[in-house]
């Protein structure tokens, strides 16, 4: 059985980068109203992670709101 792990993401949407290192990753299902979004990721460096597909907590609804599925993100994945 895989476990869920729950992960604020911070995406990269042309605001400035902060001194974080950022994952690439693909959208591959949101879960609007749960705040969730599944992502087939990169490597997770700054978690000793690797790539994989996972499904993460999104902190802020305006960032979900601009996921489509299929899209391509930069992102930062925090516990």
């Amino acid at each position: 059985m895989k476990a869920i792990t729950r992960i604020t993401l911070a995406f990269a949407f042309g605001t400035a980068a902060f001194a974080q290192e950022f994952t690439s990753g693909t959208v591959k299902k949101l879960y609007e109203k749960a705040k969730k979004v599944t992502l087939i990721h990169e490597e997770l460096k700054n978690l000793e992670m690797p790539a994989m597909t996972m499904v993460f907590q999104v902190a802020d609804d305006a960032m979900l709101e601009k996921l489509k599925v299929g899209a391509k993100v930069q992102f930062v994945a925090v516990k």
